[in-house]
């Protein structure tokens, strides 16, 4: 049974993906390694990981001593291990971030700061002028809560897993670890911020006004109730009404997960650019549809992405498609490289990058024979083009047949660039060179 060519492609970019992971489980290997590893300033924020760690392990109660042991003695396991490393260590600040975000209720609140109950709406209205989140949710419609559900509600949590799943699959494997190492410290700062200026939701406002509020108050669902209705179940009623995080409305990590996600997937692959940006307007949208946001908590989680995209973006993967510059040894398509016209773009999520760069394209037009191609000599003054052989196929004019003559003759003719001609020039020298080669 043949596959077709988006299905191959990806059962490839798997089959070489997992051949690249290191399958050893001999934590000695990992010990080695750390011996051979020279230690640059960087490294120092392995330490404070190592301080936030204990710090949220102290205050945890739930698991509660020795149970939560277990905690960092299995991931220090899962560390030591190079398969289970090689997952877990890039990981590193998503877990700090999860950590934060479940253990935060433990904090006693006496140490807490005040909720701020008056500060968002105010400057909603004062730099917007209008409170747009009250707007938005006056008019509410079976078909809006299913439309703002979706991203909100299902598409957030599966997102960023499926972005790197193909980041994985289909780019170099630095990419991925940016992706890791972007998306944790986001959220660990967005969590932080949360924490020290925690700020009530809209939908506080609409159960219980402009009064003071107090860390014991639940969470609530807002306007996802209305799905748990048309559904007939209590899903986000339980979820949110047991959140760690009941006050963190600024910045909004579902405006920041989306913009980061969509600048990722931007930057790899430019053709799905337009598709994801309408997906995370949706989101923008969801968020104060669903009372969970105000305005200006979308605006400071988009802002958040966008800082942490160019912070950790690093230059090796700066060029376009994420491939990096050629000053920074940065792999190029063949296109590029031969200044050719672009393939025509298909595929979905970079299949076709992937196979162009492979050598396993989806596409076999490509093997189809060249014997139409028009050599041209490296000597101008032999007279310009060259016939391959006196039995060659007449060459296809421009804008008929296949095209393929026009860019495979472009191909060749740029690899022999102005400022590089002169009299009597060659690759191999002038010593005993004749083009084409003499049949002996």
């Amino acid at each position: 049974m043949s596959l077709s060519g988006p299905v191959r492609t990806f059962l490839t970019a798997f089959s070489a993906a997992v051949g690249r992971l290191d399958k050893s489980l001999s934590p000695f290997d990992t010990i080695a390694r750390l011996r051979a590893h020279t230690f640059v300033p960087s490294d120092a924020i392995y330490v404070f990981h190592l301080v936030l760690a204990v710090f949220w392990l102290t205050i945890m109660q739930v698991p509660s001593f020795p149970s939560k042991l277990l905690i960092p003695i299995l991931f220090g396991l899962a560390l030591l291990i190079p398969f289970t490393s090689q997952f877990f260590f890039p990981a590193i600040p998503v877990f700090a971030w999860l950590l934060a975000f479940y253990t935060n209720r433990f904090i006693p609140a006496d140490y807490r700061p005040s909720v701020h109950v008056f500060l968002l709406p105010t400057l909603e209205t004062v730099l917007y002028g209008a409170n747009i989140s009250d707007i938005l949710t006056r008019f509410t419609h079976p078909i809006l809560d299913l439309l703002a559900w979706l991203p909100y509600g299902v598409i957030h949590y599966t997102f960023p897993i499926v972005l790197a799943i193909f980041i994985w699959l289909f780019r170099p494997p630095l990419a991925l670890k940016t992706w890791a190492k972007t998306f944790g410290y986001m959220n660990l700062t967005g969590v932080c911020v949360q924490i020290l200026i925690p700020c009530a939701a809209p939908w506080y406002e609409l159960i219980y006004g402009l009064t003071p509020a107090t860390y014991g108050i639940a969470g609530s669902p807002g306007g996802l109730v209305r799905i748990d209705a048309l559904f007939s179940g209590d899903g986000y009623q339980r979820a949110f009404g047991s959140s760690p995080l009941v006050f963190g409305a600024f910045p909004s990590l579902h405006a920041a997960w989306a913009t980061l996600g969509a600048l990722f997937v931007s930057h790899f692959w430019k053709g799905a650019g337009r598709i994801v940006w309408a997906y995370v307007g949706v989101l923008y949208w969801s968020t104060m549809y669903l009372t969970h946001h105000y305005l200006i908590d979308v605006v400071g989680g988009a802002c958040l992405a966008t800082t942490f995209f160019y912070l950790f973006m690093p230059d090796e993967l700066r060029g376009a498609g994420g491939r990096g510059s050629a000053e920074y040894g940065g792999a190029r398509s063949k296109y590029e490289r031969y200044d050719l016209e672009s393939r025509r773009p298909g595929g979905f999520m970079g299949l076709d990058d992937f196979a162009s760069d492979t050598g396993e394209s989806a596409d076999l037009s490509d093997e189809v024979e060249e014997e139409n191609i028009v050599y041209r000599s490296p000597n101008p003054s032999t007279g310009g083009s060259v016939p391959h052989s006196s039995s060659k196929k007449p060459p296809v004019q421009n804008g008929t047949g296949n095209g393929r003559s026009h860019r495979h003759t472009a191909s060749i003719a740029s690899l022999i660039r102005g400022d590089e001609r002169s009299e009597g020039w060659s690759p191999i020298g002038n010593k005993g060179f004749s083009f084409p080669p003499v049949t002996r």
